[in-house]
């Protein structure tokens, strides 16, 4: 005698949105991904918990706060207002919306802390110290600068305007107090250094490394992020002869004014955003457990729940090791898995961008009457289990969606239910031999599309769905219902082969339901059925059983749509302070011609070796020929490689500061500057965006 089969327990969330905008399509593309994922586990009857929350702290939100004339409370509880169009539109359900800024977070970052500073010496003793950090501190605002928000010139290569914490343009690392003629971001004052005693997680601790090792290696990431991870805890030589020394100890505080979370015992110190920001997956758990009257430390404490994160590529340090190590030592549980999926780019690779029109806007979308769940369909048909970048292609999009969706699934409804309406009353038949045939082809591909669902391999498993709709089609070209609707004598043909195209039809609604769960709910009224569950794929409707009118269940996309849906927003006259900094002082029409702009062509570009941020770019100036005749090229390092790939810039215009001075770096020397944008945000995702002239411009005209 088998088992009973026991429910699985899951505790799922996404990464936690930063309150300082509104949702954009990398969010929903995460959200979509992981409902998904969510709907097929209540669809093989698991217990899901799956909760968000507003990431609300940090510098960045009290300034913004400031600019706006709001308290930080207000600011991030108007940004919270918005968020519910977003979600509905897009079909996502989450349990609940919390906020990193609710007493649950409170109490539950403390605590943690508590657990981390007060393990007894006999398990090693505290991993939080306390260390005196010089630090640079803005007189004007009065206030201890994030790195973000301090700019300078790059000790290493000399580019000028850079962060406090890392150079663009050459990547070297280094402290705020490292850069030349440093300046405050928010004001343009001169920073004056100042000393204050900081809180570190020890995470270089002997303890952390050797249970973050195993952590990190053990099945919980995918390989190629596991491998990532894996470089980072080794000593390693660099080619200019320093050592990168593996884990380093983490600063999780920060000083008055800071909107945040006050560390326990401790007046004017504040954790650090990052700290308490993951503990808002629990607290937005432990707010839904509240308000059901269930324990959430009863819930916690059961060894069979899993801990499921969604997240993005660019914050897997803080969840694959801050967030463990944090988690484990404090004796509370740790991740269970941790998936990371990659950026979403625009029209073949590119960019998004608002001004230029290649971006794409959730509620833009929506607000166009183009179907949500086109969008989900298209972006699930490219996702993978790797944290592979995904490209919006808008006449991909169209054909897909078009053929996909209308041309092979809806289809098969509308050829088939007219018949049943008009000809049975509304009821299905008995399936003949082939019919069987083929609605066991269907029946028994269903644990393996339920199999690549849960692996997250969403593109394999919709490409399954397809090629059996395809099997249905044939069916029905091959069977013609409406010849056999003319013929005499054969009307229990017909009453087969559409009852045949009803069941299977049932069952290609099935296999869609995660990521159409609206069309899917349209129909189970159509087919007068319960909600559609795995299991039930391994039964038919059967003989007699009564099906409802039909009505059709989806649009094609319009070329129109999508013209609308990116075309550039008009120009209007703004205020506000762009990519989160403020408006540098101001200068004179003959400083600015000091700089020499040009039209560059990126005629070859090839990673760095021994760098992870740099891209070599070989640039046509317009220069002219040398003595041989040759086209004098300028070599140029710049620090995008997160945003490109090298293939995707060959051939393309840029804009390069001409008349800088060369500089010599530790992979060669660069010959100027390519201008790129980037925001300002220590918690922004917003990239790095190399400037593009307009189809026309040639290398070596000077921009004026």
């Amino acid at each position: 005698m088998s088992a009973p089969h026991v429910p699985r327990q899951l505790f799922v969330t996404t990464a936690l949105p930063y309150a300082n905008g509104h949702f954009h399509i990398g969010h929903i593309m995460e959200y979509i991904q992981a409902d998904i994922w969510v709907r097929v586990q209540r669809m093989q009857g698991s217990h899901v918990n799956f909760v968000g929350a507003d990431d609300t702290h940090g510098a960045p939100i009290m300034i913004a706060a400031e600019k706006a004339g709001k308290t930080p409370q207000q600011f991030v509880a108007d940004i919270a207002a918005g968020r519910k169009p977003y979600l509905d539109g897009f079909h996502i359900q989450f349990d609940n919306w919390h906020s990193t800024d609710a007493p649950e977070n409170h109490e539950l970052a403390r605590q943690i802390y508590r657990d981390l500073r007060d393990i007894p010496l006999a398990k090693g003793g505290s991993l939080i110290e306390v260390r005196a950090v010089e630090q640079f501190f803005d007189p004007q605002k009065n206030m201890f600068l994030p790195d973000r928000f301090i700019k300078g010139e790059c000790p290493k290569c000399h580019a000028k305007d850079q962060y406090g914490d890392n150079c663009e343009v050459c990547g070297a690392v280094y402290a705020p107090t490292d850069l030349i003629n440093p300046f405050s971001a928010l004001s343009g004052a001169k920073p004056e250094l100042k000393t204050s005693e900081h809180f570190f997680f020890k995470l270089s601790d002997p303890r952390c490394i050797e249970f973050l090792s195993q952590w990190t290696q053990d099945g919980k990431l995918q390989p190629e992020v596991a491998n990532k991870v894996k470089e980072w805890f080794s000593v390693r030589s660099n080619p200019d002869g320093t050592t990168s020394e593996g884990l380093g100890d983490w600063d999780i505080s920060r000083d008055a004014p800071y909107f945040g979370i006050e560390i326990p015992d401790a007046p004017g110190k504040y954790f650090y955003v990052w700290l308490d920001a993951p503990v808002g997956y629990l607290a937005s758990l432990k707010n839904l457990l509240d308000q059901r009257g269930e324990s959430y430390d009863a819930y916690m404490a059961n060894p069979a729940l899993e801990q499921i994160h969604f997240i993005g590529k660019d914050i897997v340090t803080f969840h694959t090791l801050f967030w463990p190590a944090m988690l484990h030592f404090s004796g509370r549980k740790t991740p269970n898995k941790v998936n990371v999926h990659g950026f979403l780019t625009v029209n073949n690779g590119e960019k998004m961008s608002k001004s230029r029109g290649t971006g794409l806007d959730p509620l833009k979308y929506l607000s166009l009457g183009m179907n949500p769940e086109w969008l989900r369909y298209y972006l699930a048909a490219k996702l993978s289990a790797r944290n592979e970048d995904i490209d919006f292609n808008a006449e991909d999009f169209m054909t897909r969606v078009n053929s996909d969706l209308i041309g092979k699934f809806v289809n098969i409804a509308s050829r088939s239910a007219g018949f049943i309406a008009k000809r049975f009353n509304g009821t299905l038949g008995t399936v003949s031999a082939d019919g069987q045939a083929l609605l066991a082809t269907l029946q028994n591909a269903t644990p393996a599309i339920a199999a690549f669902y849960e692996e997250r391999e969403y593109a394999k498993a919709l490409r399954e769905v397809m090629l059996l709709a395809d099997k249905v089609n044939a069916y029905v070209d091959q069977n013609k219902p409406w010849d056999l609707a003319k013929q005499e004598g054969m009307d229990a043909r017909l009453h087969d082969v559409c009852t045949a195209c009803i069941e299977g039809f049932r069952l290609l609604s099935l296999q869609l339901k995660p990521v159409l769960p609206a069309l899917a709910a349209q129909v189970e009224a159509f087919l007068h059925v319960s909600p559609f569950t795995f299991d039930q794929a391994q039964s038919l409707l059967g003989a007699g059983h009564s099906i409802n009118a039909y009505q059709h269940l989806m649009q094609r996309v319009t070329p129109e749509q999508l013209e609308a849906l990116f075309e550039p927003p008009a120009v209007v006259d703004e205020k506000r302070i762009p990519g989160g900094e403020a408006i540098a002082p101001t200068i004179s029409i003959d400083d600015f011609a000091k700089v020499d702009l040009r039209i560059a062509q990126i005629v070859n570009c090839e990673p760095v070796e021994g760098s992870v941020k740099l891209l070599r770019l070989t640039l046509d100036v317009g220069e002219g020929p040398d003595a041989q005749g040759r086209p004098i090229l300028r070599n140029v390092f710049s620090g995008i490689a997160s945003m490109y790939k090298p293939e995707d810039l060959i051939g393309q215009l840029t804009v390069l500061v001409a008349n800088l001075a060369p500089r010599k770096m530790k992979f060669g020397v660069s010959e100027g500057m390519v201008l790129a944008a980037s925001h300002a945000d220590e918690k922004a995702d917003a990239g790095i965006y190399v400037l593009h002239p307009w189809p026309g411009a040639k290398p070596g005209m000077r921009i004026h």
